[in-house]
């Protein structure tokens, strides 16, 4: 019994192997060929320039060789990563600045876009959210043309940017890190009229930066708002600057009423006479427009 038992487990022990054999030699025809590829060393931070010590080469199935990948070290010399590369992650030339870039941030920035600062503190830049590779909105708080900069009333607030790229917080452009840092400056991807506005926007009023989704796209063509519209005032008409001088009023026009036309005097018609008294003898005396008889 006891030799038929050590046969038994001698008979497992040499299936158990043939059965890991197999296995083996199962999973490398899976694999087909294999060759070797770069990846990366240690944690590669974006901006930074390759060097030997950060690539070491590695076995590589050929047919899952991803696309970019690079098969020699002396490649990588020199080359700048515009990505976050981790440690064992193959080494893509999607991930890397053209040759002859310069290492720094300015290797970050993509063809056509500008990479502009601008002064935040821990609200503005919200309790240091604003990270790199993060989306912001740029709004600004200005006063309406034609007032003052004490004009308080007539402050306006405006979303000029929409969904502007962080390249950098301070000196920092790690993207992989999340946790919030409060700092004095953010430096923010635009294009050159984007650059315009931005510049414009912080020297008419003061600028705060508002965190937005990361996948959200869609612009909110907002109007801004007003003081007026925040106390759910009416718009006052303003003031005109300087007082219009009072226009005479027109004096009344006297109108005076056609004199009448004087009477023409009528000539009297003359009484008559008076009859003559018998065995008189009379005269008749005109004196003007009278006619006088005299008797004697």
């Amino acid at each position: 019994m006891r030799s038929r038992g050590l046969l038994m487990l001698l008979i497992a022990i040499v299936a158990g192997l043939a059965a890991v054999v197999v296995a083996a030699r199962w999973m490398q025809q899976q694999g087909g060929e294999r060759g070797r590829i770069a990846v990366a060393a240690t944690e590669i931070e974006l901006g930074s320039r390759l060097t030997a010590d950060m690539v070491r080469m590695v076995d590589w199935p050929v047919s899952s060789t991803p696309p970019g990948a690079f098969v020699e070290v002396a490649q990588l010399d020199g080359r700048v990563v515009i990505s976050s590369v981790q440690r064992g992650e193959p080494i893509l030339e999607s991930r890397l600045a053209p040759v002859g870039t310069k290492g720094g941030l300015s290797a970050v920035v993509p063809e056509g876009k500008r990479a502009m600062t601008v002064r935040v503190n821990d609200v503005i830049g919200v309790a240091g959210f604003a990270l790199p590779g993060t989306f912001v909105d740029v709004m600004v708080n200005t006063q309406e043309e034609g007032t003052q900069r004490s004009d308080r009333d007539r402050s306006v607030s405006k979303i000029v940017l929409e969904r502007i790229l962080v390249l950098a917080v301070a000196q920092e452009a790690d993207r992989d890190n999340t946790k919030p840092k409060v700092v004095s400056a953010v430096t923010l991807e635009v294009t050159p009229e984007q650059a315009e506005i931005l510049d414009l926007a912080r020297s008419v009023g003061s600028l705060s930066l508002v965190l937005r989704n990361q996948t959200e796209s869609k612009s909110s063509a907002t109007l801004g708002a007003t003081k007026a519209q925040l106390l759910g005032l009416k718009a006052v008409a303003a003031a005109p600057s300087a007082a219009a001088p009072a226009t005479a009023a027109p004096k009344p026009v006297v109108r005076r009423a056609a004199a009448a036309p004087k009477p023409v005097a009528e000539p009297v018609a003359a009484a008559p006479p008076p009859p003559a008294p018998r065995n008189t003898n009379c005269v008749e005396v005109i004196r003007g427009l009278s006619r006088v008889t005299e008797c004697f």
